[in-house]
């Protein structure tokens, strides 16, 4: 076998370490504009996506079989990482021109921001638990207690049901549940966005439910004039979609069990043929979701709904999700608004669940970095309907990395150990998603019959998981998301 070259190994990584230095220096004002307490992580952010925006497969190989670090499990400091090869082949830094942001203090920075975002939590080597409430929690004191007892750190209130009444009736339940047990627990409330919903507007609109055939043609407008009666007319919820559509552009329905493709486009409709149906009961039915993955939708980033939950969110939530965010413009309008209501905003947590919320995670994350503190969440559900389910592995991979370099809390959210939740029993896969979901920093829960159980599993899981989940080794290919912002800002 014949050995790489240690100068040529070592002439690349130079090279590499001037380059994320050049980046570094070319976006210092970027760095500038966050607040303090986020300039390391923002400045390893730089570097990172400098980094991934070139291929160093085959230097990896060759620091592999040299038995160096791969720079692989290296986000949170990736430029000390490649200063401390450069020491085992030779290089000697002057003092003080190392790169302070090495593994131990990276760690401990992402470890105060989760604790500053998330709380306190019970067992410090596995993620926060965040359970999604349901209506009748408003009535069940004793539930929310047990549920703290068994590990819940975040409390989740979807404004998307129930009123301020209900809202009020949890938080109080679970604030005396707090003072009993002596256990804390942070309140997160999601804002709903869009509700971009199918509406049955011709046929099938009595009884809410139309069959369908693949092949089949459907329309899509805002209201049913100039249509004949046996014409499926789906209405989308929301003014301002249609003009955002255009010929070619595929529409997913109900969770893309249903699928189809725009095959004519007027300013008042969209043709949509329908070329895909993956249930067994092949029906549109109403109030089910619209996805259109590959159109630029005219949405307000902010509903008027959600601007009126605003004032409850700010006066009792810790944190607030923002649902279907897209551009750092969407979220600085976010910031602003909830500054005008109090001093000490609540934590904001960007859900990612668009393609343009993946193309711009890097602009969002120093957005957001203008606060001491703030989340992600790879909110999965959405985001695999609008990205395609072939993509989820890989993308929710890279919003990891990513959010891992600018030091950023994550949460893993949507059909978490969901079969287990709904009927008490769990499937192989999920069991092994739920493994999964210990790289992030808090694991999100949704409504369910056997929530407890489902804690207990998570516990069980992370557990067993915690000294191996860390033990893998990826290859840097380009990111196409670092090289969208290297080369577009």
């Amino acid at each position: 076998m014949v050995f790489p070259s240690l100068n040529s190994v070592r002439f690349r990584l130079e090279r590499l370490e001037r380059m994320m230095d050049r980046i570094a220096i070319q976006k210092s004002a970027l760095v500038q504009t966050v607040h303090p307490a986020q300039r390391m992580g923002a400045t390893n952010l730089l570097q990172y996506l400098s980094l991934r925006n070139v291929d160093i497969r085959d230097l990896q190989d060759d620091l592999h079989i040299l038995g160096l670090s791969s720079l692989a499990s290296s986000e949170s400091h990736i430029q000390r990482q490649l200063q401390a090869i450069l020491q085992r082949l030779g290089k000697e830094y002057k003092r003080g021109s190392l790169n302070p942001c090495d593994y131990r203090l990276s760690r401990k920075e992402i470890f105060r921001q989760s604790k500053l975002l998330f709380g306190i939590k019970r067992d410090e080597n596995i993620p926060h638990i965040m359970v999604t409430f349901d209506s009748s929690f408003a009535d069940d004191y004793f539930f929310i207690k047990q549920l703290l007892l068994d590990g819940m750190n975040v409390a989740r209130i979807n404004c998307a049901h129930d009123d301020e009444t209900y809202w009020s009736k949890m938080i109080r339940n679970l604030r005396k549940a707090c003072r009993n047990t002596g256990k804390p627990c942070k309140i997160y409330m999601d804002l709903p966005g869009p509700k971009i919903r199918t509406q049955l507007l011709k046929k099938g609109s009595a009884d809410g439910k139309v069959t369908v055939k693949e092949g089949q043609l459907v329309w899509l407008a805002d209201d049913s004039r100039g249509f004949n009666k046996n014409d499926i007319v789906i209405g989308t919820g929301e003014p301002g979609i249609i003009p955002g559509l255009k010929t070619g552009d595929h529409v997913h329905i109900d969770d893309g069990l249903i699928r189809g493709k725009i095959v004519k486009k007027s300013k008042a409709y969209a043709q949509v043929r329908i070329s895909r149906i993956s249930s067994s009961k092949k029906r549109i039915k109403a109030e089910k979701g619209l996805n259109f993955p590959d159109s630029s939708l005219r949405l307000p980033p902010l509903t008027e709904y959600d601007k009126s939950c605003l004032p409850f969110i700010s006066k009792h939530a810790d944190l607030v999700g923002y649902s279907f965010v897209r551009h750092p413009k969407d979220l600085a309008l976010l910031q602003d608004l909830l500054k005008t209501y109090k001093k000490q905003t609540p934590g904001i947590v960007l859900k990612i669940e668009t393609p343009e919320a993946v193309k711009n995670l890097p602009a969002l994350l120093f957005q957001g970095m203008r606060e001491k503190s703030f989340g992600v969440m790879i909110a999965r559900g959405d985001l695999a309907v609008e990205i395609g389910f072939e993509r989820m592995s890989e993308i929710q991979e890279e919003i990891l990395w990513i959010c891992e370099a600018g030091h950023v809390p994550v949460v893993w959210a949507t059909q978490v150990l969901e079969n287990l939740n709904k009927t008490g029993l769990a499937t192989r896969s999920e069991i092994t998603d739920a493994a999964r979901a210990a790289m992030a920093e808090c694991v999100m829960i949704n409504k369910g019959n056997h929530t407890l159980e489902v804690i207990k599993t998570l516990q069980d899981i992370f557990t067993r998981i915690g000294g191996h989940h860390i033990k893998k080794r990826y290859t840097f290919r380009p990111l196409s998301i670092a090289t969208h912002f290297i080369r577009n800002r």
